[in-house]
């Protein structure tokens, strides 16, 4: 089992230091066993959560609404999805009535796609947890916020 004091050489004045630092080291932690884990597949982790909302919306969803959906809210929203549009995973449908008004739907290619990335990313992830050790990791983080 890790330890943070050890990873980052460091000594902690009170527990509640040492909680925020390892969440933030975690997070950093995650989001690179993310890159990596996406990258052959030939997109990044905001796009992979662009493609699962698009999927489990099951119809096509306005721009805003992908982004207040997403876990990352990036400022690039659009630029992500215009990578996604140029690779075929998603397409953009033009509203008849409000031309300022853009609707995304994922495509065939793009729930291949999804269909080939395998669930157990996030489960090796999570495999040092039990569930309800998840659950409890879970219900701690959303008191933090």
């Amino acid at each position: 089992m890790g330890d943070i004091a050890k990873d980052i050489t460091s000594r902690f004045n009170n527990p509640k230091l040492k909680a925020l630092v390892n969440i933030l080291y975690t997070a950093n932690w995650v989001t690179s066993l993310q890159n990596e884990f996406f990258k052959p597949f030939g997109i990044s982790p905001q796009q992979y959560n662009i493609l699962r909302i698009l999927k489990g919306a099951n119809k096509p969803l306005k721009v805003q609404t992908i982004k207040n959906r997403m876990i990352d809210r990036a400022p690039n929203a659009t630029r992500l999805m215009d990578k996604l549009c140029a690779k075929n995973l998603i397409e953009r449908i033009a509203c008849p009535t409000d031309r300022r008004v853009v609707h995304i739907n994922i495509t065939d290619k793009g729930v291949e796609l999804l269909e080939h990335i395998s669930e157990d990313f996030n489960a090796d992830l999570m495999k040092n947890l039990t569930v309800e050790e998840a659950e409890q990791l879970s219900d701690l983080l959303d008191k933090i916020r």
